[in-house]
């Protein structure tokens, strides 16, 4: 448990995102990312975000975090700001972002895409829409770890 908490740490410091692996959950990117691919993310300043990045945001109220395009950037007052869109829809995200936000900002931002292993975290969406398989897989390693022996000198 603690190797896997520094390995998380690490690339918590390595990519400067507060997430730097999420798994996709809707089919709102096909064909360039399908549900369950793994996405590794990293928020360099360098170089900057700019249009056809695929970011990972996280607004305010909502707990998912969305992954899409950035269509569009906007710079003001020395602020970048962003209009995103999923390659699968039809029209930006305007109507996710809350009421009178026309833009996201980077502090908005989880990260930027850099690297991606295609369905591998489709068992976590699998344990998350069929709640038996969870605890078929809980009630299996109980019985494994009850069953097993430890080896006697």
């Amino acid at each position: 448990v603690s190797t896997a908490l520094m390995t998380w740490k690490g690339l918590m410091l390595a990519t400067f995102s507060e997430s730097p692996v999420v798994v996709v959950l809707s089919g709102s990117m096909e064909p360039a990312f399908y549900r369950g691919d793994i996405l590794f993310l990293e928020l360099h300043p360098n170089p900057p975000i700019s249009s056809g990045d695929v970011v990972v945001y996280k607004l305010g109220d909502r707990d998912i975090p969305i992954v899409h395009r950035i269509m569009d950037v906007h710079e003001e007052k020395d602020t970048v700001y962003m209009l995103t869109k999923g390659d699968n829809n039809r029209v930006n995200d305007r109507g996710l972002y809350p009421r009178g936000q026309l833009w996201i900002s980077p502090k908005d931002l989880m990260g930027r895409v850099w690297f991606y292993i295609p369905y591998v975290g489709i068992i976590t969406i699998w344990l998350n829409d069929y709640p038996i398989l969870k605890y078929l897989l809980i009630g299996g390693m109980v019985v494994v770890a009850l069953t097993s022996r430890e080896p006697q000198s």
